[in-house]
């Protein structure tokens, strides 16, 4: 009797325990708790099996193949005397282009690139068409076309391309790229290895990655989708299809994907856009101050609880960060709202900014937070940059040379080197080349005279002294340089 009340018992719970399994079948799965902004992870065997089909077939038409060709001039090996002997050359013959003379060859690069408007604005990475003498871009259809560089951004390592055909193309929308999460899905599409149009996927991995080295501006979304050689300039999209980056480099010991690239943030892609919709001139707004990485000692000596902003060490007078009324030792912690972890991070922030309007920093000054507003102007040319080519004999001879101001020290990425007079390029072969002189490097004397400006310099190097002693200013040192006259 008690084995059967036992076997009753059993059953009862056996029956209560399939109908609590049952219950999901009849009145669905419980949902996972989604994010505030409806983002969760996939709920059932269906949506694992889900295909990212109807994206790809939206954006791969606007995912082009860039063609880059440049003719380079290639010196052979020097041709020997006996050549010039025509008893000898009566014999052996005139060996031509093999020995000696110049050989004109083709070097060419292949990367990608986004369609970004109907009419046919393509946006690439600058190094894909550097020095380039031709670009093509080829459809995912197959169909060529000629293109023309309309800007190119070495600071940002971005181009701006337009398709010589007639339109309309399809083209990308830009996606909001400070609202990307750590765990969103992404898809990068590009050309790796010259294979073809190849689609692959992945997640954001981190965002404000700013250790990378490869532009001015380090501030990237790093993803395990794999890119590879040939994708640079294609694009990273989100799940609505919509551009949230442009694929730029990859982290590598072999030259393959380690699931560890970098995409340039869409916010800045259309920044650099928008410049070459505006005249084809990129200027970014300029703030007349240099700023310091917090560390560790110095938060703690702030009393802040993490190591976070940038303080504020030099002002230059009569600039925007004057007039804002930023002061030295300020900590710096946002930019309109978006937080400050180094200066690479407020870099970015401040120079995806349009020109004409304001930004509201976000301050700590005295342990007491307070907002400031900075107009958005572009460097002045406070002195007139007077651009001379030096021809005369001296170790200056094809150096071009410019007068400092915040707008030529910003060009030439100088920091706050604002007064002197800078190389701003050299002739290859050139007196200036020989003797190792570089662009970026201010000349501040010549045999203990100060140099102030171009037109001084020009003046110096008529002179023909027995004896040159030059003072360079080169990485913030300088350095003399003694040379015969």
């Amino acid at each position: 009797m008690q084995r059967m009340s036992a076997v009753r018992t059993g059953r009862k719970f056996l029956g209560a325990l399939l109908a609590v399994m049952m219950m999901p079948a009849v009145f669905g799965a419980p949902a996972q708790a989604a994010g505030e902004d409806g983002r969760q992870v996939p709920q059932s065997a269906t949506e694992v099996k889900l295909s990212f089909a109807p994206i790809v077939k939206r954006v791969a038409p606007a995912v082009v193949n860039v063609y880059a060709s440049r003719k380079v001039v290639q010196q052979q090996r020097r041709m020997s005397p006996l050549f010039d002997d025509p008893f000898f050359r009566r014999f052996f013959g005139d060996p031509g282009q093999q020995l000696g003379r110049p050989q004109e060859r083709v070097q060419s690069s292949l990367g990608s690139g986004v369609i970004i408007s109907a009419d046919g604005i393509v946006i690439t990475n600058h190094h894909v068409i550097k020095d380039a003498d031709e670009v093509r871009v080829a459809l995912a259809d197959k169909r060529e076309y000629d293109a023309d560089v309309v800007l190119m951004d070495e600071r940002t390592d971005l181009a701006v391309l337009k398709i010589k055909g007639d339109g309309p193309f399809d083209f990308v929308q830009f996606a909001d790229s400070d609202s990307l999460q750590v765990g969103d899905i992404v898809l990068a599409i590009g050309n790796p290895f010259g294979v073809g149009q190849t689609v692959t996927q992945g997640i954001v991995s981190a965002l404000a990655r700013t250790q990378v080295g490869v532009s001015d501006y380090q501030f990237f979304i790093q993803t395990d989708a794999a890119i590879n050689p040939g994708n640079s300039g294609g694009a990273l999209v989100d799940m609505n299809g919509n551009l949230v980056g442009v694929n730029t480099a990859i982290f590598s010991r072999s030259g393959g994907s380690n699931g560890i690239g970098f995409a340039i943030p869409a916010h800045m892609v259309q920044f650099i856009a928008s410049a070459a919709e505006n005249g084809g001139k990129v200027q970014r707004p300029w703030l007349g101050a240099t700023m310091q990485l917090v560390n560790s000692e110095i938060a703690e000596a702030l009393n802040l609880d993490r190591p976070r902003g940038v303080i504020v060490t030099k002002i230059y007078p009569e600039s925007p960060a004057e007039a804002a009324g930023l002061e030295i030792s300020d900590l710096v912690i946002a930019v309109d709202g978006k937080e400050v972890l180094d200066p690479n991070s407020f870099g970015y922030r401040f120079v995806t900014k349009k020109l004409g309007e304001t930004a509201t920093f976000t301050v700590l000054r005295d342990g007491k937070e307070k907002t400031l507003k900075v107009k958005l102007e572009p460097a002045p040319e406070t002195t007139p940059r007077d651009t001379r080519e030096l021809k005369e004999y001296s170790p200056f001879e094809g150096a071009t040379v410019m007068n400092l101001s915040p707008a030529v020290a910003d060009e030439l990425r100088l920091d706050d080197k604002f007064e002197g007079v800078v190389i701003s390029s050299i002739q290859p072969g050139s007196t200036a080349e020989r003797v190792g002189l570089r662009p970026g490097d201010i000349i501040r004397a010549i045999n203990e005279d100060k140099v102030e400006t171009t037109r001084a310099l020009d003046a110096m190097t008529r002179l023909h002294p027995r004896l040159w002693q030059l003072d360079i200013e080169r990485g913030g040192e300088v350095s003399r340089m003694v040379l015969r006259g």
